[in-house]
């Protein structure tokens, strides 16, 4: 498949016309698919009421196929079309953080695809804050399904050479838009239940829903992998680079004791660290996330770092571990998938 690349600069408004999104637009239209930047990571979009053209979002992917889609709107109007209501709790939310990375499950009413759902009698669904995002979903006139624009299974990607990558060739066009902001994807709430609860951490905290909303809990299964998630989709190794990852908790001589004994094996060591400790530890390749003193940065460099070993040639990789306050607790999800969950501590 050809692959359109539209290079959008310096877009800032969503009512203002631009001839690449339109493109982009009709493309989806035509039930095709398109990558585009969000203020968290690039998204794959296509007609989220079409079953031919999210087939082809799971096709390009390689997505399970029980793994629910997130639909992205542009307007309120959009969300009264594909939800039978529309909770008081969530009213407040969409207040406070839309558009922005928050996602809410909602009771779905008929005309989406059943393959955005898989089988399920709701939706998620959120409106993104990015100016590129809002006039794509604006100018189709559709509902967009888009999870992340890279091969299931890898760090999501944060700018369109990420997306390049992955998925060149296989998907109708990519607008490139530049890097993201955040970098950590968007917070999952069912709103469903009478004390909504957190499905996947993001860039919205469980402290800022609190304060909103008051109590939100977490589900069970983000802080015990033997539960099964209530979300499909999340029961799914996620954001891992080729080599495997093992975070390392306890003392930096620890940490570097770890380095050690897998070199004097032969191997090949990456670590990913803060720019405060980068001069802590001796290793073949050493990458800074960000900030350990600003959370934010690390969110925000994440992916980025993980899928920079891929070009290192590492045989394993060593990182850090983070509180899980605030942001961290979406950075520490998505590291701990990444690991598949392993963890040395001192």
């Amino acid at each position: 498949m050809n692959t359109i690349v539209w290079k959008v600069d310096n877009f800032v408004d969503k009512n203002i016309n631009c001839p690449q999104i339109s493109q982009a637009a009709e493309l989806l239209r035509k039930n095709e698919v398109v990558a585009f930047p969000t203020e968290t990571v690039y998204g794959l979009g296509a007609n989220a009421a079409s079953d031919e053209a999210v087939e082809k979002i799971y096709k390009a992917k390689g997505r399970p196929s029980d793994n629910p889609l997130i639909v992205h709107i542009a307007d309120i109007d959009q969300l009264h079309n594909i939800v039978k209501e529309i909770p008081e709790k969530a009213h407040k939310l969409i207040d406070a953080f839309w558009p922005g990375p928050l996602t809410i499950i909602f009771r779905k009413k008929s005309g989406l695809s059943h393959l955005v759902t898989a089988g399920l009698d709701t939706v998620a669904v959120r409106m993104p804050d990015h100016p590129i995002a809002l006039a794509l979903i604006k100018e189709s006139g559709l509902p967009i399904a888009a999870p992340s624009a890279n091969t299931s299974g890898k760090p999501s990607p944060t700018t369109s050479d990420h997306v390049k990558r992955d998925l060149f060739g296989k998907i109708a066009g990519i607008i490139d838009g530049g890097e993201t902001g955040v970098g950590v994807e968007s917070t999952v709430l069912d709103c469903t239940e009478e004390i909504p609860v957190i499905l996947r951490p993001g860039g919205v905290t469980k402290e800022q829903l609190e304060e909103v909303i008051g109590e939100v809990r977490l589900d069970l299964a983000l802080e015990n992998e033997k539960v099964a998630p209530k979300s499909p989709g999340m029961k799914y190794t996620h954001y891992a680079p080729e080599a495997p990852l093992i975070l390392i908790k306890g003392s930096k001589k620890f940490f570097q004791k770890q380095i050690d004994e897998k070199k004097a094996e032969g191997l090949k060591v990456g670590v990913l660290t803060t720019i405060e400790n980068a001069d802590e530890y001796k290793a073949d390749y050493i990458v800074t996330v960000g900030s350990y003193r600003n959370l934010e940065s690390v969110a925000a460099g994440l992916y980025r770092a993980l899928r920079s070993f891929d070009d290192k040639d590492v045989d394993i990789i060593f990182g850090e571990v983070y509180p899980t306050s605030g942001i961290g607790q979406a950075i520490m999800n998505r590291l701990m998938k990444a690991a598949g969950q392993q963890v040395i501590s001192e």
